[in-house]
């Protein structure tokens, strides 16, 4: 019995430590049916799809895709998709790779389901601020 025990353990702890350090990559869906990808939101800010890449699509402040965009529609404080308008109809939703849903990604404190998770929050709190310079507010939150 104590031999199973020991290998009931040790089972245990290869699966633990496979699982240790693997964080789901958060993606961001945008537009009324939520299908128009607007990129991942704690991946590396050398990830070619991060919000946290200032070359890439969905960290550059001049791309469409990009919601560091102040005057594109997924950007913008008046747009009906983006997540910086406190009246958007349509916010922008965070899944993982796996399609699990974590919220809906919108300033709005009141809207249903909204994503209430630290990081969120920061960017709720200083977007602002971070579209100026995503990589250089990238460091501030993940190191």
């Amino acid at each position: 019995m104590n031999a199973m025990r020991k290998i009931y353990l040790i089972i245990i702890t290869i699966i633990l430590l496979a699982f240790q350090g693997k964080a789901q990559a958060l993606q961001i869906f945008g537009g009324e049916e939520h299908d128009v990808y607007l990129g991942c939101l704690n991946c590396s800010k050398y990830d070619s799809n991060s919000i946290w890449n200032s070359y890439g699509n969905y960290g550059s402040k001049y791309n469409t895709s990009s919601i560091w965009n102040s005057y594109g529609d997924y950007g913008s404080a008046y747009s009906s998709y983006s997540p910086f308008n406190n009246y958007a109809s349509y916010p922008p939703v965070i899944v993982d790779e796996d399609g699990n849903f974590y919220g809906y990604f919108t300033v709005n404190t009141v809207k249903s389901q909204r994503a209430n998770f630290d990081l969120v929050l920061i960017i709720y709190k200083y977007h602002e601020q971070i579209k100026e310079d995503v990589s250089e507010w990238h460091d501030k939150i993940f190191n």
